[in-house]
């Protein structure tokens, strides 16, 4: 064989094998929205993805190395919005109001993933630990819609909870798909109880 049917081998090959590795990292995040990480077994995944359990182990080892490879392949194609713009909104209201309306449909469009991983975070310690960047991008949040705000110690508490609560997808579920109300009514809701909780 020459060396140049070698290396079209070699790298046919290797694109197989990204191929392979790709499609398990699909199907797992295909049923981590449909069942929940708790309910998908490797079994599950090696049949969504039409290989072997020895398969889904060699490209995946451990469960670490599988929820890494499923959470950023998901994060790519949902990434949430970008607060960054937001900061430039001197009034706290109405930064709050952007945010929220930009939140909520994400909320909606992620909810089925966002429902199976709030479900089993507290079910699988695994889960917890991947949602440490979902919750810090939260707290990121939650500081910069804090920026302006009530500085009495007393009354800021109350807003610090006002915002935190409105930033939360389970608030987003009950008053959306529980209530029924509309994502801009939700986040004039909560925007209404911003201003209340400021006084």
């Amino acid at each position: 064989m020459t060396g140049e049917k070698r290396r079209y081998r070699m790298t046919k090959r290797a694109q197989a094998e990204e191929e392979t590795r790709q499609r398990i990292t699909q199907s797992t995040a295909v049923l981590h929205e449909a069942l929940g990480p708790s309910r998908t077994s490797v079994s599950a995944i090696a049949a969504h993805a039409g290989v072997r359990r020895s398969t889904v182990y060699r490209h995946f080892p451990d469960e670490v190395a599988l929820f890494t490879a499923c959470t950023a392949h998901w994060m790519a194609a949902n990434p949430p919005p970008d607060p960054s713009p937001w900061a430039a909104i001197a009034d706290a209201d109405d930064r709050l109001s952007v945010a929220l309306n930009q939140l909520y449909p994400y909320f909606r469009r992620t909810r089925r993933m966002m429902e199976s991983i709030h479900r089993d975070e507290d079910v699988m310690p695994l889960v917890k630990k991947m949602m440490g960047g979902y919750r810090g991008y939260l707290a990121g949040l939650h500081q910069l819609l804090m920026e302006g705000r009530q500085s009495d110690s007393a009354r800021r508490r109350h807003v610090e909870a006002a915002i935190g609560h409105a930033l939360s997808f389970p608030v987003w579920r009950s008053l959306a798909l529980e209530q029924g109300l509309a994502d801009e009514e939700a986040s004039e809701l909560m925007c209404r109880l911003g201003r209340a909780a400021q006084g």
